[in-house]
């Protein structure tokens, strides 16, 4: 995808990776529309690359709502050609209910999926366009502590692919961004948290590989947006983690049971 004057919306780019997303695709000679839920810190990222030089607009929007989908769209830079669905939330530990369970389908995948069903008729009437999920190593993987989480993750990959594949042919590009640990408001919100579920979660992360940077994972999504590749995986070590979930179901299983009972006594 070539990135230099092209229009790139980025959803929950107040902050975290979405802003770091922002100055990394705006580097790149992107034109950028900084959309948040905080008014405040969408204009915070887009000035900070008006400051260096950048083509940035910050915007106040819900990524959930359709209404508000389509207004990102339709901004003074013109038509989208790149859409990053990187809102997220966290959402409570363990099972949860179902007014939570709500919640975090709706920002995790739900968002993406309307953002889809209005970009991707226009992409297919203009030729091209590019997508891209900010998914989690829990999609591939999973996350202990907090079933909403893992599950609408795995839920963002499969969307992902189902794009990917059914629109490929169309000039509809896909990549899906799948890091472990990354250093954000996000990250801390979990280690803050101070119950069980949330505290084994926060181990589990900061455990299983290096914590990064958001720039770190900006970089190496630009980079991937760059050369058309599907999987973005920030820390290349949870390739063979997945390759060996995939090989053996049941002994990864019970590993990851080990691994809990580990950080649960560890506490």
């Amino acid at each position: 995808m070539h990135i230099e004057n092209s229009v790139v919306i980025i959803t929950g780019a107040g902050s975290g990776i979405g802003r770091a997303l922002a100055e990394s695709f705006a580097a790149a000679g992107a034109r950028v529309v900084a959309a948040d839920l905080d008014a405040e810190s969408a204009e915070q990222t887009a000035a900070q690359i008006r400051s260096a030089g950048g083509e940035a607009l910050g915007v106040q929007a819900d990524a959930c709502a359709t209404a508000d989908i389509q207004a990102l769209t339709a901004t003074a830079f013109g038509p989208a050609d790149i859409y990053v669905a990187n809102a997220g939330i966290l959402g409570a530990p363990g099972l949860g209910t179902d007014a939570q369970w709500d919640s975090i389908l709706d920002v995790n995948l739900r968002a993406h999926v309307r953002a889809a069903q209005v970009l991707v008729p226009q992409w297919l009437s203009r030729g091209g366009g590019y997508f891209v999920s900010v998914a989690s190593a829990a999609g591939l993987l999973s996350q202990i502590g907090a079933a909403g989480y893992a599950v609408t993750k795995h839920a963002a990959v499969g969307f992902a692919e189902w794009l990917a594949i059914t629109y490929g042919d169309d000039g509809v590009g896909v990549s899906c961004v799948c890091p472990l640990g990354v250093d954000t408001p996000l990250l801390h919100a979990v280690r803050e948290a101070g119950d069980a579920d949330s505290l084994i979660g926060a181990a589990s992360i900061e455990q299983s590989g290096e914590v990064i940077s958001a720039r770190d994972v900006a970089a190496a999504t630009v980079a991937a947006v760059k050369a058309g590749q599907f999987l973005v995986l920030p820390h290349p070590q949870v390739l063979d983690m997945y390759r060996h979930k995939g090989s053996d179901y049941d002994r990864w299983i019970a590993g990851m049971r080990r691994y809990q009972r580990s950080l649960r006594a560890g506490r």
